[in-house]
């Protein structure tokens, strides 16, 4: 488990810090033209045939004062509806609520996402601007396992182009033989351990056991 220093044992001297595109720049670099001419501003047949394979997006969103949010979406490989080249839709499913994203949305429409497709290293990445629907003739297409969403997040391309694969190498995210996800306690435990609930631990774990938490993933 990672160790956290207190906050007095470390100060950031105004040296250490960039504060200059300029300093930046000196740094890191600049981009090579690859890098820079990959942006697109529509959806290619490429980019269409990953969305149908992706069945997972972060949505990545602030509000009017820059308070960002970023929530995970998925469904089955394809639940991303392409409603022209320029704009695509996110069906709503059940969630806790709280909609911190959609709040944002109301204040901000700026939304940039990350489309992710499990073993592939690189990622496909939108930014645009969002709305919020709560009906339109195609929502009878985002309909899974008979149930239609409450509302869709809409989403009109500013840019988009293919992250590439560093990240993924080496964090090593899709090999199995790293992954240790017995070293944290339950999600049970975990709550418990961060929020003075009612709840006892046995009752959180009967809730988030997860034939319990199935049933509840469309209704």
């Amino acid at each position: 488990m990672a160790h956290v220093q207190p906050n007095n044992t470390h100060s950031v001297t105004g040296r250490d810090q960039i504060t200059s595109v300029q300093e930046l720049e000196a740094l890191l670099g600049t981009p090579k033209p690859r890098a820079v001419s990959k942006e697109r501003d529509r959806l290619c047949a490429t980019d269409r045939d990953w969305l149908a394979l992706s069945p997972f997006v972060l949505v990545g969103t602030s509000d009017a004062e820059g308070n960002c949010d970023v929530s995970p979406k998925g469904d089955p490989p394809g639940f991303t509806y392409v409603i022209d080249e320029r704009t695509i839709a996110l069906p709503e499913r059940p969630g806790n609520r709280r909609a911190d994203g959609f709040h944002n949305i109301l204040a901000n429409p700026h939304v940039g996402l990350i489309f992710m497709i499990p073993g592939r290293r690189e990622t496909l990445r939108i930014n645009g601007r969002a709305r919020l629907l709560t009906g339109a003739p195609w929502f009878d297409e985002l309909v899974v396992e008979g149930h239609r969403p409450v509302l869709a997040l809409v989403v009109d391309i500013d840019t988009i182009f293919f992250h590439c694969q560093k990240a993924f190498m080496r964090s090593q995210l899709w090999k199995p033989e790293t992954w240790t996800p017995d070293r944290l306690p339950t999600h049970a435990r975990l709550v418990k351990s961060v929020q003075d609930t009612p709840e006892t631990v046995e009752q959180l774990e009967e809730y988030y056991a997860e034939a319990n938490y199935r049933q509840g993933l469309y209704a």
